[in-house]
């Protein structure tokens, strides 16, 4: 047994912490990795990453608890428990989810965070798309020089399972309904919803992006096209394509993804594994906002040859490429990553986890400046975030051992227990050098921001 170190003090902490402030070094994309999994080469989880070495008990510098286990060197606090008061006077909502980060013009970090809420309790802030309905989103500002943060506010109400989403170019967060739901008092979900970084987002649904058990949202910087996942068995990949650039409201055409088969017809993904490649195109969505007893979108489009998955839940633009995963896809049933080219139309299975003891349903994901892949598991038992290196090994980086003593933790509002087995969302690395990575654990809903010597490897 590992004896838990120390807390060490805020002054180490900020200088371990940024005296990794020098210029990033660009990486380019996964090109190891593609070599490797071209060959659906095997691939196994490694015990500790041979960069960053194994996981220790680390103390948090909010509270002092030992609230994870992460490689030696690296360091975190914590902020937004539930409960929490925030800037504004609104208590921060639970069920803290997917998130990223925006860099803000005085140097300072804006990070908007959904909240999956699925209760019909009231929004917590206004105004709200359905007054009844209590998820929506909340935006923390974080100084990454001093290492703290510093406010936070409601910025989205009157949604439902909001559960990831992803960033724009432009500057806004694209928060998503996980349902298809229609409330009590008879509102319809199961939209996508924009927020500005750096105010209140808007509580009209940007219907044309389709109606269905929305997960996560990428959007590529060169041409604006966002690229939707479904949570959901099958599911689809959804490419919305903008009428205008940058200004998703004004309509646009929502296609699903097609993969070429030899029998034709629809084809399914659900067992594919390491090293699948695929050549793809796109189908129309005639309904994208479909209604009550018509066909939902992922239907629509495996009629036309539209490809199926298996729950895709997570999705991330980064290295020029579409990083999307398959939480229960793959020979074990235990997760896909998939990456798709934009350029070349070509997909391909990056890592199919070949047992839960490697990589236990993933849920979440982001890619590092430095090329690697953050990964969120929402499994059972142990929860790690794991990473994907350049060279295609999996490793854990971080384990949640999240525990609350009896009588809890002084100016916290959550309840005494052990929430080690609640999964991880959220991951986002912050945008001005990429020195912190956020990421949240969704119960009891704790946002934490974790530094240290990236530049070991490959996050």
């Amino acid at each position: 047994m590992v004896d838990t170190p120390p807390a060490p003090g805020r002054r180490a902490f900020l200088r371990t912490g940024l005296t990794a402030a020098a210029a990033l070094t660009a990486a380019g994309p996964l090109t190891a990795l593609s070599a490797r999994t071209a060959g659906a080469a095997p691939m196994s989880k490694l015990d500790a990453s041979p960069d960053y070495g194994p996981l220790i008990p680390a103390r948090d510098h909010t509270t002092g608890l030992a609230l994870l286990s992460l490689p030696r060197g690296f360091e975190y606090l914590t902020f937004g428990w539930t409960g929490d008061a925030m800037s504004d006077g609104v208590a921060t909502p639970g069920a803290h989810d997917g998130m990223a980060a925006f860099r803000r013009g005085d140097g300072k970090v804006a990070i908007v965070r959904n909240h999956e809420v699925g209760a019909y309790r009231g929004a917590f802030t206004e105004p709200a798309y359905n007054p009844t309905a209590g998820g929506g989103t909340t935006t923390l500002v974080f100084d990454p020089d001093k290492g703290e943060f510093t406010e936070s506010w409601a910025s989205l109400g009157g949604t439902i399972r909001n559960c990831a989403g992803g960033p724009t170019p432009w500057g806004t967060w694209l928060t998503c309904e996980e349902t298809t739901e229609i409330a009590p008092n008879g509102t319809r979900h199961g939209y996508v919803f924009e927020v500005p970084f750096d105010g209140a987002g808007d509580p009209e649904p940007l219907r044309a992006m389709g109606r269905f058990s929305h997960e996560a949202v990428a959007v590529d910087p060169s041409t604006g096209y966002v690229y939707l996942t479904e949570d959901a068995t099958p599911s689809g990949l959804y490419r919305y394509i903008p009428r205008r650039r940058g200004n998703l409201a004004a309509g646009g055409d929502l296609q699903m993804l097609a993969v070429e088969s030899a029998e034709g017809g629809s084809y399914s993904t659900y067992t594919d594994g390491t090293g699948t490649e695929y050549r793809t195109s796109w189908v129309p969505i005639a309904n994208p906002d479909y209604a009550p007893g018509e066909t939902r979108p992922a239907l629509q489009g495996a009629a036309l040859g539209g490809a199926v998955f298996r729950r895709l839940e997570g999705a991330w633009w980064g290295n020029d490429r579409l990083y999307i995963v398959s939480t229960s896809g793959g020979p074990k049933g235990q997760g896909q990553v998939f990456e798709y080219d934009p350029a070349t139309e070509r997909m391909r299975v990056l890592f199919a986890s070949p047992d839960a003891k490697v990589l236990n349903n993933p849920d979440n994901l982001c890619v590092s400046p430095r090329g690697g892949i953050v990964l969120c598991e929402d499994g059972s038992e142990s929860e790690y975030i794991h990473g994907l290196t350049t060279d295609g090994q999996i490793f854990p980086f971080a384990l949640n051992t999240v525990v609350i003593p009896e009588g809890g933790v002084p100016g916290k509002s959550v309840r005494a227990g052990d929430y080690s087995g609640s999964e991880w969302c959220g991951s986002t690395f912050e945008p001005k050098n990429g020195n912190w990575l956020f990421f949240n654990a969704q119960s009891p809903g704790i946002t934490f921001a974790v530094t240290g010597p990236w530049r070991r490897g490959s996050l």
